[in-house]
């Protein structure tokens, strides 16, 4: 976040977020068409399914303006990178976003912090938590193309025993918007 995103209020910054939460889904899903192209289907199975994450992610911000009866503004996506040297550039870039995002998340726990927006913190959370798992997995993929020294079916065999998406059951999950309300 720059400096001035941080003067913004919380439910400001966090619209921001939704923009930057709806380009990661697509650069997720640059890479795994790239990565599709280049036939590593569980490489690209992976993207394609953080995609989905992300999108869901910057849908259940858009619930939360919305259930707070705060403004949304849906606008453009910031810049897609669709193509990469190698599939370990595509996911070293995946990681740096990763990190980058964490940032960001972080700021906005930081903003809800100093605003006083008790019920903006405790909802962010839930996102800082996500952040951690997703750099951490993110950075074992890396760690795991690097060490298979150029065999890539190594690292598609590794993925289909080990990054399998678990299904969670944690009723702490915020809802997202335009999903069934029960």
């Amino acid at each position: 976040m720059t400096d001035s995103e941080l003067d913004q209020p919380f439910p400001a910054l966090l619209s921001a977020q939704i923009q930057h939460g709806l380009t990661a889904a697509q650069q997720y899903l640059a890479a795994a068409v790239y990565l599709d192209s280049n036939r590593l289907p569980q490489l690209a199975k992976h993207c394609y399914a953080k995609s989905g994450e992300q999108r869901a992610h910057a849908l259940r911000m858009v619930q939360y303006l919305l259930d707070r009866d705060l403004p949304v503004h849906i606008g453009g996506l910031d810049e897609i990178r669709s193509a990469f040297e190698t599939p370990r550039a595509a996911i070293a870039f995946l990681l740096e976003t990763e990190q980058h995002r964490t940032a960001q998340i972080t700021g906005l726990a930081r903003a809800a912090r100093e605003s006083g927006d008790y019920l903006g913190e405790r909802f962010i959370q839930w996102f800082l938590e996500e952040q951690v798992d997703d750099v951490a997995r993110m950075t074992t993929l890396l760690t795991v193309i690097d060490r298979s020294t150029d065999n890539l079916f190594d690292v598609e065999n590794f993925i289909a025993r080990e990054l399998r998406t678990p299904q969670r059951t944690d009723n702490s999950t915020p809802r997202m918007a335009g999903a069934a309300k029960n």
